[in-house]
């Protein structure tokens, strides 16, 4: 058999594979929209975990961390620092959620809102914005899929429509299986991807250059300052680091796929637990960064987008076929699972903020959850098409998406820990940062002296909440006693 056909049958293999533990895992009655959405809230520790590190642990960190070590340096570090910020925070504050979750039956992020602040506009108004903001992160996820089906077959197929008909797949899994489903395929992406990055980190360096350490020093030789944050870059320097640090972790759990995530769990306990053992996971985005500075001695001269396929393609060159296809279905896997769970959590926010809240739309739970699988076939479909737009850096994504993300920050602290917050003031912090970040994605201003603009955008949107929360009728105070009445009470009161 020729080279690609090796190849893509492997990693066609691969995908197979996850897609049946998925369907065998997910083999539940999907007659509500909370056994869809948030597998019936009774995700345990081991599950939720892989789950959510298969939302976390993507596309982006088998492409995106490699390309950022070839094409940027230093700057680099940031992926590895804001996951652990996430999960120090998630370990205190998430567990807050999952509780006025339980308590008052939420499945969105919208829900969150809505129910915070009594206001279903509001709920819909986050909705239509954590809608938008997702699309970057899956164009993300199809991007490093394109890259690395169109490696696979040794540039003799056409990527883009492999593309699709992947993403049709796997949106008609996740028709069938719900949330369920896409934790068990979790489990068979996580062991792939594990061995792939440890393949790419630690193998590939030992193939060239004797050890990883060996790595270091020939690009020190070659590049002395490669591996030095720079003080006088006005771009990527010591502030635009701490500051996207800051605002990645702030915003790590605010996706909407991630928030549905957390009201799956069996428990507040469960979280927590979660969040001890997630930064484990951030060794394969060290490795990664390995892999990247290999390909760079290896294999130099890419620039821009191409960047990301630095490592894949010194692969491609270097190993035989049969090991390019296992590389490529494990990076195949890290971007079809979250986008799996990325279509879940885009469709029922919209599907419950906007189409049931906002318009009033009443149907039975079989109607309603009829509805949020159709819309999962309908949004991969337009994903796909805006796809097609959306080329750039797999890291410029990612950042799109953070920045959007983290606008939801304030109102979400504020829901805990201001109880004069309003329903207008939020929307108005909300509607501000959003404005400078869209400003930010058209002029390409992705700093402002030296702060990355997403935090800019975050702290006028706490400016602007304030100020008209302040100038707004408070809420009533019966309603915020009860919400973080649920929040703080202890978790052998909230446990299912």
């Amino acid at each position: 058999m020729s080279a690609p056909v090796i190849a893509l049958a492997v990693a066609a293999t691969i995908i197979a594979c996850a897609i049946v533990v998925g369907l065998l895992g997910g083999r539940h009655k999907l007659s509500n929209p909370s056994e869809f959405l948030v597998a019936g809230r009774s995700l345990g520790a081991l599950l939720l975990w892989i789950l959510l590190a298969g939302e976390i642990y993507t596309a982006f960190t088998f492409l995106g961390a490699a390309g950022w070590a070839y094409g940027r340096g230093a700057p680099v570090y940031y992926i590895l620092c804001y996951g652990p910020v996430a999960y120090v925070i998630g370990y205190f504050v998430m567990p807050l959620a999952w509780k006025v979750g339980n308590r008052y039956g939420m499945l969105t992020i919208g829900d969150f809102f809505a129910t915070r602040y009594t206001s279903s506009s509001l709920g819909a108004f986050v909705a239509v914005v954590g809608f938008v903001f997702l699309i970057p992160y899956i164009a993300l996820q199809l991007s490093g899929l394109q890259t690395l089906l169109s490696i696979a077959g040794y540039g003799t197929i056409n990527a883009q429509l492999a593309v699709i008909i992947a993403v049709l797949v796997i949106a008609l899994f996740v028709f069938s299986t719900g949330l369920r489903g896409a934790a068990w395929t979790a489990i068979v992406k996580d062991a792939v991807v594990l061995a792939g990055v440890i393949f790419a980190g630690v193998v590939l360096p030992i193939h060239f250059f004797g050890s990883p350490a060996g790595v270091i020093a020939r690009v020190e030789a070659i590049k002395p300052h490669w591996l030095t944050l720079s003080t006088s870059d006005p771009t990527y320097n010591l502030t635009w680091f701490i500051s996207t640090v800051a605002l990645n972790g702030a915003a790590f759990f605010l996706f909407p796929q991630s928030l549905m995530s957390v009201y799956s769990a069996k428990s507040a306990g469960s979280l927590r637990r979660n969040y001890v053992w997630l930064p484990f996971y951030n060794v394969m985005l060290a490795l990664m960064v390995f892999a990247g500075l290999t390909a760079l001695i290896v294999r130099p001269g890419l620039s821009g987008p191409d960047v990301d396929q630095s490592f894949v393609s010194v692969v491609a060159k270097y190993y035989p076929p049969w090991v390019l296809g296992a590389i490529a279905g494990a990076g195949s896997l890290a971007a079809l699972v979250p986008v799996s769970v990325q279509l879940l959590g885009a469709s029922g926010l919209f599907m419950k903020n906007v189409v049931e809240d906002a318009l009033s739309w009443r149907g039975s739970e079989r109607q309603r959850t009829l509805a949020v699988r159709v819309l999962v076939l309908a949004l991969a479909a337009g994903a796909l098409v805006l796809w097609v737009f959306l080329k750039t850096t797999l890291v410029e994504l990612l950042l799109i998406a953070y920045n959007g993300m983290a606008q939801f920050v304030p109102g979400f602290a504020a829901a805990f820990w201001w109880r004069r917050a309003t329903a207008l003031g939020v929307a108005a912090g909300i509607a501000a940062g959003i404005t400078i970040c869209i400003y930010g994605v058209v002029a390409k201003v992705s700093a402002v002296l030296g702060v990355n603009i997403g935090l800019v955008a975050l702290a006028v949107n706490a400016i602007v909440m304030y100020i008209f929360s302040v100038v707004t009728t408070a809420p009533r105070a019966e309603l915020v006693d009860a919400f973080r009445s649920a929040a703080f009470a202890d978790d052998d009161a909230t446990t299912n």
